[in-house]
């Protein structure tokens, strides 16, 4: 039975993921499974998805940490780089979505038919984007330390170690039996509750010492980057958003959604090239709504770490990092709020993990499969090499976790990592647009400004963090 998500998290809407059950092997195109995309608004949101599942995977490493760590050290100034962050890439996104849609090829199978280098069977980009996730393994597993310690926190008479053995394994076993609906059931309610619990101490915040001023957050857009948060700035900046690596497993969330086999086989005629259209649209409308969710939610956390935390001159860093962050509640809403929002972190980073673990499976045994270890379209093959996968990796992400004991740091490391991987997506993106996108399907001259935006942005930030940083 195919893995696939049945409903999705998300703080505002419940969507609807479930894969129709006639398809029985979403990567093996088919002509049997064609169906008219939906022209009407609420038709469309029906059909939403993919985009949201990469929010999942954003909430715990992206906002909730390094959002808010990095309000803590600069303060306001940073706010524009966050907020930056959540919006440019979504072009980039785009671009990968409509490719998959297009030819029913993951990122990874069409990373592999770029000219260049070769090295055996991989091409050079999948070569490189194996290296680099498994440098990630510091993100994931600062995650893991995440949950680690809230655990411990709760239930001191466990470890921080033996929590971190208990999270590996439960995110494993549920990512091997495939028990995605009641996770990301019991997640909606608690990111709801997380969410709402956020935004009720963002608005508290205005009958406090800490409380905001326009002027304040008016400073956050005057486009300055003190040195001191370069590096804190730059891993934000590749994980608040969709991540180079989210981009990527963003293909195989469309593909498992049904966006490409309701297009079907590319046979040239009229009706293929108007139900890819409609999908694509289907698809665009996706990324964007989850945009604008997950840029709302980043900008609640950021101002809250700038507010509380950079004024109380503290940063999350190591065991105490959620002691620390857990201060933006109760300085708002009372020592009372601090046992809520420990529960609601649990949820916010095991989700994260969860939704993390779905997708690095599917990715590495793509890697495997390019390079010519197994046959990822072949089903069996697929479901149990991402078996496999389900325990050996978050054992990886454990060990390392317990080797550098940095969550916050490893973290942030990750998201730099990540902002890496965004400048392999942009050459990728490039090839995409230019040299494999039939004419029918060439972007509007909005669409071309708005690709190319997102390129030179993340460029001059990635330079200029570079520079920065030697």
């Amino acid at each position: 039975m195919e893995l696939v998500f049945h409903s999705l998290q998300c703080p505002t809407l419940l969507i609807n993921l479930e894969v129709v059950s006639h398809i029985e092997n979403p990567y093996l195109l088919s002509s049997d499974n064609i169906l008219d995309a939906p022209t009407s608004f609420w038709g469309k949101l029906k059909h939403l998805g993919p985009g949201f599942i990469l929010s999942a995977s954003i909430v715990g490493s992206g906002e909730l940490i390094a959002t808010t760590t990095l309000g803590a050290k600069a303060g306001f100034v940073t706010l524009w780089i966050i907020l930056v962050s959540c919006v440019v890439k979504v072009a980039l996104q785009l671009e990968f979505g409509k490719h998959a849609i297009l030819n029913g090829e993951t990122a990874i199978a069409s990373f592999n038919k770029l000219p260049g280098p070769r090295f055996g069977k991989g091409h050079w980009t999948i070569w490189t984007i194996l290296i680099l996730m498994i440098v990630k393994f510091t993100q994931v597993g600062g995650i893991i330390g995440g949950v680690a310690i809230a655990g411990n926190i709760f239930l001191p008479q466990l470890s921080v170690t033996t929590w971190a053995a208990v999270v590996a394994l439960s995110v494993a076993l549920l990512v091997f039996k495939g028990y995605y609906q009641l996770i990301e059931k019991m997640s909606i309610v608690m990111i709801a509750l997380f969410t709402l619990l956020t935004f009720t101490s963002l608005y508290f915040l205005q009958d406090t010492s800490y409380a905001l001023t326009w002027a304040e957050i008016s400073s956050g857009f005057r486009f300055e980057l003190p040195a001191a948060a370069v590096a804190v700035a730059i891993g934000a900046f590749g994980i608040t958003g969709v991540g180079g690596d989210e981009i990527i497993h963003y293909t195989y969330w469309c593909i498992e959604k049904g966006y490409a086999q309701y297009t079907g086989v590319n046979d040239g005629t009229e009706e293929w090239e108007r139900r890819a259209k409609g999908w694509i649209n289907v698809m665009k409308l996706d990324a964007i709504i989850a945009m604008i969710v997950y840029t709302v939610m980043t900008g609640a956390f950021y101002l809250l770490g700038a507010a509380v935390l950079h004024e109380a001159g503290t940063v999350p860093e190591g065991y105490g990092m959620l002691e620390t962050l857990s201060s933006i509640y109760t300085e708002t809403l009372g020592e009372g709020a601090k046992t809520v929002f420990l529960a609601g972190a649990v949820i916010v980073l095991f989700s994260t993990l969860f939704s993390a673990l779905a997708a690095w499976t599917r990715q590495y045994t793509d890697m495997f499969s390019q390079v010519g270890f197994i046959d990822f379209v072949n089903q069996e093959q697929r479901m149990r090499t991402i078996g496999i996968l389900s325990f050996v990796l978050p054992a990886g992400w454990m060990l390392l976790f317990l080797f550098v004991k940095l969550p916050v740091a490893m973290v942030i490391f990750g998201g730099i990592i990540t902002s890496v991987i965004l400048l392999l997506i942009i050459y990728v993106a490039f090839e995409f647009r230019y040299r494999q996108t039939p004419e029918a399907f060439k972007p509007t001259m909005s669409g071309d400004i708005s690709l190319w935006i997102s390129m030179i942005v993340i460029l001059m930030i990635a330079v200029y963090g570079i520079v920065k940083i030697i």
